[in-house]
């Protein structure tokens, strides 16, 4: 039987979601890379009786997260936010990732504090294919609040 927690009897579906970038909200096809991780620091104190490490947790770190979305005609918002960065001056940005549950109301929120854009990706173009074109930027970020609503 499937954990149930405060009389919820299913997981969320994670395809209804919404982006808001610094304070405009934005469709994406797709979120990822909503990482954390904790470096481990093993350490042996030398009166220790054990012929072993000790593993502690140290510093915290989050990877890139990358978002990907359709392309627009005169829709230039990542690529004008990407030319204003030049050296030690960058526009960083809150970004905020809502899950949301069947009435449009978020369930969970991912922050993402500083973000800036480290990377954008173009489409990809084939004559044979039929697929929507879709542009992908990857954000570099100081770290993500996840919240539980």
């Amino acid at each position: 039987m499937a954990a149930q927690t405060q009389n919820n009897t299913w997981p969320l579906p994670k395809f209804y979601f919404e982006v808001e970038l610094g304070g405009t909200k934005a469709i994406f096809q797709e979120v990822s890379g909503l990482d954390i991780d904790t470096q481990i620091i093993e350490y042996r104190h030398g009166n220790s009786k054990e012929f072993s490490a000790i593993k502690m947790p140290g510093i915290k770190k989050a990877g890139n997260v990358t978002l990907k979305k359709g392309v627009f005609v005169k829709d230039n918002t990542f690529l004008d936010w990407s030319k204003r960065i030049n050296m030690n001056i960058i526009e960083r940005r809150t970004i905020v990732i809502n899950l949301l549950d069947e009435g449009g109301k978020p369930t969970m929120t991912w922050a993402l504090n500083n973000a800036w854009p480290t990377k954008i990706t173009g489409t990809d173009m084939r004559p044979d294919g039929n697929e929507v074109a879709v542009e992908t930027i990857e954000l570099a970020h100081e770290g993500i609040k996840i919240e539980c609503k």
